[in-house]
């Protein structure tokens, strides 16, 4: 069996900490900005932890 490609967009959204946490960023924060209120950008600000299925999908998906 080869062995699988790491998968490059999810490598560049997705960071998995020492402890093996997947934490990923929330999205609408690039543009489109002014017409979003400002409690709306400060909570999509830091990063989230993915658990459960949801992190192993992306776990196997980056080759962990």
């Amino acid at each position: 069996m080869p062995k699988l490609k790491t998968h490059s967009g999810t490598k560049d959204r997705v960071k998995v900490s020492k402890n093996g946490k997947v934490r990923v960023g929330s999205s609408n924060k690039n543009h489109f900005l002014s017409k979003q209120s400002g409690g709306r950008k400060r909570s999509q600000a830091g990063l989230t932890t993915r658990t459960g299925k949801m992190a192993k999908n992306i776990k196997k998906t980056l080759g962990l």
